[in-house]
């Protein structure tokens, strides 16, 4: 479905007047529309802004919004049409300014700004076919759109919660990982500590060990001495008799 891409325009001039100023602002008016009809876009706004310094004009307003709109400056275009739907004018000025705004809308994918643009324009206007034809590509693209954004929301939504699952699992995994550390960090302490009682042991068994020995042989010095003493004491004995 392709929308209509039509554009109002105004380039009828008023009656000239004897004031100066009116004479050189149609001058700039008739300037600009001799340069839109062929195509000079950018010099017929030039002359219709040029013609809006000297005093404010709907003809003017609304064709500077058609130079916009043909140089594809959609935006200014847009404040264009809307200055002249904002002020006092003829029901066929206000339905087509709300027109070509309905399009300049468009063209920024402003579709629920759009609708209600075409949508003022068939109150005014309830035979312009082209606008109900517009009004419903508008609903469509409206709907689409809010589709899209409410797509767009969901996916960012699950990416959050991924990202979010993510970071916890990291966050698992490492206070897994710290905990092992200090489980192995612990079990190192302890098998240094047995290593250091063990140690601690077999130096106090070895003392004890020596000293029973040392004990042992004492005894057995001791032992020695008797039996040497008596061997003595019984060859004395002997001698004597």
């Amino acid at each position: 479905m392709k929308m209509s891409n039509k554009i109002a325009i105004f380039l009828l001039i008023a009656s000239m007047t004897s004031v100066a100023d009116a004479q050189t602002k149609e001058s700039h008016i008739r300037s600009g529309n001799s340069n839109f009809k062929r195509g000079n876009y950018n010099v017929a706004a030039d002359f219709y802004k040029k013609s809006l310094d000297k005093k404010y004009n709907d003809k003017a307003q609304f064709n500077l919004g058609d130079a916009y709109y043909c140089q594809k400056n959609f935006e200014e275009a847009a404040r264009s049409f809307k200055s002249v739907t904002d002020r006092n004018v003829t029901p066929q000025m206000e339905a087509d300014a709300y027109y070509n705004l309905g399009n300049s809308m468009m063209e920024q994918q402003k579709y629920d700004e759009a609708f209600q643009a075409y949508k003022e324009c068939i109150k005014l206007n309830p035979d312009d076919e082209d606008a109900r034809y517009n009004l419903e590509y508008a609903r469509r693209k409206m709907i689409l759109q809010q589709q899209q954004q409410q797509n767009q929301q969901q996916e960012q939504q699950e990416q959050e919660q991924e990202q979010k699952q993510e970071q916890e699992q990291q966050q698992n995994q490492q206070q897994e990982q710290e905990q092992k550390q200090e489980q192995e960090q612990e079990q190192k302490q302890d098998q240094q500590q047995q290593q250091q009682q063990q140690q601690q042991m077999s130096k106090e068994d070895a003392e004890r060990m020596l000293q029973a020995l040392e004990e042992q042989e004492k005894k057995t010095m001791d032992k020695m001495n008797e039996a040497k003493a008596a061997q003595m004491q019984k060859r004395k004995i002997q001698k004597d008799w």
